[in-house]
């Protein structure tokens, strides 16, 4: 089987990390033959294209001039006359739209996969607009929660053609995080050793909510709780952020390597407005990291709340402060949230549950 895949990535987004592990989880078995190929705007490549390279993933660079270079478009037919794919797979709305210009899939199966969309600002509402053409197009779409398909039907995608594949986590990395010494990165961070850390990663934008996160932080400190809060990734927002930051929390940037940072942290919080399987969030719960998180899209389909983490309205600074704060003062609760998200990984989110369903839902494609 022959899989090309087009993917808009600059960084290693939650896309680009899921596809990289199903690409090294399929390696070996000789089952699929995968080729990736990403835009460049003469860069001579991206932290994206680094990070496939050192994971043994050969990505072919597709030129472009500018963000949406009609160009790219004879170049994407060239490509898939030349690898000759039984399956073209794209992800994010740039990638879907050139393949759709292309028209390659009149006479190609086309997987694009959906993993939701920003509104930070106009370019991104323009892009996300399109979609509605392109995913019309595709033979199957296949998105990261129910609650994401039903959005796409309403966007006037057929419920036949859409498929809900979860995302997943790799549990060799997840047990690294467990056996890193994490006394010594606190120390290394200037954490005291009687501070807790509350941890969130991801892009720094408007539905993401930090400033959510924030303000609940600053509830907690106003409790007198010696608490300390790590913001990883980048994005927008971040300037909004800093300012409103006050003491005590530590910006990292964008980071490829976020292990010594759930290894750090007491909590994982997540306080977005929209979610479909947010990585993060399963990283957390592999890792041992008790999680809270809003009640959105697709998280109530990972989490039973009180079961495996704790979920709270969207928007509301003192329920998520609250539910922090019950948490941290409850060992016991948090350790058997921890043993339950665990379990709950390993039945539903691994590396090689999803290798083998995307591999099973190709081949009937085939056939």
């Amino acid at each position: 089987m022959r899989l090309l895949v087009f993917i808009e990535a600059a960084t290693v987004t939650g896309p680009a990390k899921n596809l990289l592990e199903f690409c090294q989880t399929v390696r070996d078995r000789g089952e699929i033959q995968i080729s990736v190929a990403t835009f460049d705007r003469g860069r001579g490549g991206s932290d994206f294209s680094r990070a496939a390279e050192q994971a043994g993933v050969p990505v072919v660079l597709i030129p472009e001039r500018s963000a949406m270079d009609m160009h790219v478009v004879g170049r994407i037919r060239d490509l898939v006359e030349s690898e000759n794919p039984d399956i073209v797979q794209t992800h994010a709305v740039k990638s879907h739209f050139l393949v759709y210009l292309s028209r390659v899939w009149r006479k190609r199966r086309w997987v694009a996969f959906h993993h939701g969309y920003t509104t930070t600002d106009a370019k991104d509402r323009i892009y996300s607009q399109l979609d509605r053409g392109s995913l019309r197009a595709a033979t199957r779409v296949f998105t990261v929660s129910e609650s994401f398909k039903r959005q796409l039907v309403e966007r006037g995608v057929k419920s036949s053609r859409i498929e809900v594949v979860q995302n997943a986590v790799n549990l060799t990395w997840a047990n690294g995080v467990r056996a890193l010494d994490r006394e010594a990165i606190r120390a290394g961070l200037g954490i005291e050793p009687d501070e807790r850390v509350l941890l969130a990663i991801g892009r720094m934008s408007l539905e993401k909510r930090h400033i959510d996160l924030i303000e609940a932080y600053h509830q907690l400190r106003r409790q007198n709780r010696r608490v300390r809060l790590i913001l990883v990734g980048d994005g927008p927002e971040r300037g909004r952020l800093e300012a409103s930051a006050g003491e005590g929390v530590i910006f990292t940037g964008q980071i490829q390597d976020t292990a010594q940072y759930y290894a750090v942290s007491d909590l994982m919080v997540l306080p977005s407005l929209t979610e479909g399987s947010p990585n993060v969030l399963l990283e957390a719960m592999a890792a041992g990291v008790p999680s809270v998180a809003t009640r959105v899209g697709g998280i109530p389909e990972i989490i039973t709340d009180g079961e495996n983490a704790v979920l709270t309205p969207p928007s509301d600074p003192a329920a998520l402060a609250r539910a922090i704060g019950e948490l941290l003062d409850d060992p016991d609760r948090r350790a058997r949230l921890v043993a339950n998200a665990r379990r709950a990984i390993e039945a539903r989110h691994t590396s090689e549950t999803r290798a083998r369903e995307l591999i099973g839902r190709y081949r009937a494609l085939i056939r």
